[in-house]
C-alpha cells in the first residue's frame, strides 16, 4: 500500500526522529530508517520511566503480587466510543491508523487512561508482518482483515516473497511507535509487545481469510511440504527479530499469538508449528535476557505444557480450556521447577449487554465469574485476560466493573492467605 505509506508515515516524522528514525518520501513510496541506535532504547527508556506498576511483570515471572494483574486482549479499539470519534475524525480506517505512531499511540493508550489496567499493548495486527514481506492485506466493511491475494503455491511463494527482510526498516513504523507509547507512558504501567505465531501468519497468506479457504494452511503443510518449511523458517525469523526490536524499542513483555490453531491438526502442530514456538522461546530468551515471554495458543490447548518446557513464562487459556485440571497438569509437568503463570480466561459475551438482563444483574454475573477464575487459579502466578478478544459490542461500564471486580476479589483473597494458613496450622 504505497499510497498510504506516503501519506501518513512522515506525519510521524517528528516522532521518529526524536526516537532515532529517519522518514523519507521518493514518489510513491515512504521509507523508514535508523538514524542512530534507536533499537537500543528499551533499557534506557525504563531507565527514563521505571515502571510504577510492575504487577504483570512480577506475575509473569512467578513473583508475589498483592492483586492479581488483568488486562485485556484487543482492550483498545472498537468497543471504546473516544476510539470510534478518533477514527471518524482523523478519516481514517483500522489499517490506516496502523501506519501512524502517532495514531498507534493514542489508541493503545485509550483504555490504559478509561480503565485500571495494569499493562498497554501495542495497537496492532497480527497481519503487519505479512504486510512487511509484500503480501497486501484489506480490511473490507464488516469482513474482517483479508489477504486477497493468497499465496498459489511454491512457484507463487519463490516469486513474491522475499528471502529476508530487515524489519528495522520494513516495520519501522511500528517499533518507533513502541517507543513514542513508552514516553508517553511515562512507567505508568509495563508495554507488552506481540506478534502472531508463524502458523498464524502463514494460514493467511495461502488461504486469505479466518472464514473462507480455512483448510488451505493444512493443505500447504501436506502437498507442499518442503516450501511450508521454508515459509515457517522465514517467517520464524522475522517474528524473532521483530519482537526483539519491540524489546529494544521499549516493550516490557512480549506475547506470540498462535491464533489459527482450530485450523491445525495436533499431529501437523507438533511436527510444524511447534518447533517454530519453540525456537522464537529459545532465541529470544538469549536476545532478551529477563523479559517475559507469554504465549496464547488458541484452539491448541494441548500444546500448554510443551509451550512451558520451551520457556514461555506465561501460557493462555482460551474459552475451552479446564482450568483446574490445566493448572494441575502443568505444575505435574514442572516437577521441581517453576511452573508457567497462567493467563485468561474470561468470557468476553460478559461484557456485551443482554436484552432483558439490568446493568446489575451483568455485574453481579461478572463478579461470580471472576471469583470463579481466582478460586479456580488463585491470585498467585495468574494474569486475568479474556479467553478471546473483545468483539466490539462490550458495555465499557461492564469491563470497567470486571476490571475492578478482579482487583478488589484479588487483594483480599491475598490478604486473607496468611490468616487461613494459620488458622489450618493450629487445627
Amino acid at each position: 500500500m504505497p499510497g498510504l505509506l506516503t501519506r501518513v508515515a512522515c506525519s510521524a516524522a517528528l516522532v521518529a526522529a526524536a526516537n532515532g528514525f529517519v522518514c523519507s518520501s521518493t514518489g510513491t513510496a515512504a521509507t523508514w530508517s535508523s538514524s542512530r541506535g534507536a533499537l537500543s532504547m528499551g533499557s534506557s527508556m525504563n531507565e527514563k520511566w521505571p515502571l510504577k506498576n510492575d504487577l504483570l511483570v512480577r506475575a509473569a515471572k512467578g513473583e508475589k503480587v498483592e492483586r492479581t494483574p488483568v488486562w485485556l486482549f484487543r482492550q483498545a479499539g472498537r468497543h471504546l466510543p473516544e476510539y470510534n470519534k478518533y477514527k471518524a475524525d482523523t478519516g481514517k480506517n483500522f489499517l490506516e491508523l496502523l501506519k501512524d505512531p502517532e495514531d498507534v499511540a493514542e489508541v493503545t493508550l485509550q483504555p490504559v487512561r478509561r480503565y485500571a489496567l495494569d499493562a498497554a499493548i501495542l495497537f496492532s495486527d497480527i497481519l503487519v508482518v505479512a504486510e512487511a514481506l509484500g503480501i497486501e492485506v484489506e480490511m473490507p466493511g464488516g469482513k474482517g482483515i483479508l489477504v486477497p491475494r493468497p499465496l498459489t503455491g511454491p512457484d507463487d511463494l519463490a516469486a513474491r516473497v522475499p528471502a529476508s527482510i530487515d524489519v528495522n526498516v520494513e516495520l519501522a513504523h511500528v517499533i518507533s511507535a513502541v517507543t513514542r507509547i513508552k514516553e508517553e507512558l511515562q512507567g505508568r504501567v509495563p508495554l507488552i509487545g506481540f506478534s502472531a505465531a508463524p502458523w498464524t501468519l502463514m494460514f493467511y497468506m495461502v488461504g486469505g481469510s479466518s472464514k473462507k479457504n480455512t483448510g488451505e494452511g493444512q493443505r500447504w503443510l501436506e502437498e507442499h511440504p518442503e516450501a511450508s518449511a521454508r515459509l515457517m523458517d522465514l517467517l520464524t525469523d522475522v517474528v524473532i527479530d521483530y519482537l526483539e526490536a519491540q524489546h529494544k524499542a521499549g516493550a516490557d513483555v512480549l506475547q506470540v499469538f498462535e491464533a489459527m490453531g482450530d485450523f491445525i491438526n495436533e499431529e501437523h502442530f507438533y511436527l510444524s508449528a511447534m518447533p517454530r514456538l519453540e525456537r522464537i522461546a529459545a532465541e529470544l530468551k538469549r536476545r532478551c535476557p529477563g523479559v517475559p515471554l507469554m504465549v496464547f495458543p488458541r484452539g491448541a490447548g494441548y500444546s500448554l505444557a510443551a509451550l512451558q518446557r520451551a520457556g514461555y513464562d506465561v501460557v493462555t487459556l482460551d474459552l475451552s480450556a479446564e482450568r483446574v485440571a490445566l493448572k494441575a497438569a502443568l505444575e505435574r509437568d514442572a516437577g521441581s521447577g517453576r511452573p508457567s503463570t497462567l493467563q485468561g480466561n474470561l468470557s468476553p459475551a460478559l461484557l456485551v449487554p443482554r436484552e432483558g438482563a439490568t446493568v446489575e444483574e451483568q455485574k453481579a454475573e461478572i463478579t461470580s465469574a471472576a471469583a470463579a477464575l481466582l478460586r479456580d487459579i488463585g491470585p498467585q502466578r495468574l494474569i486475568a485476560n479474556l479467553g478471546e478478544g473483545l468483539g466490539g459490542k462490550e458495555s465499557p461500564e461492564l469491563v470497567d466493573h470486571l476490571v475492578n471486580a478482579i482487583h478488589d476479589l484479588s487483594q483480599e483473597m491475598i490478604a486473607a492467605a496468611p490468616a487461613h494458613a494459620a488458622a489450618a496450622a493450629a487445627r
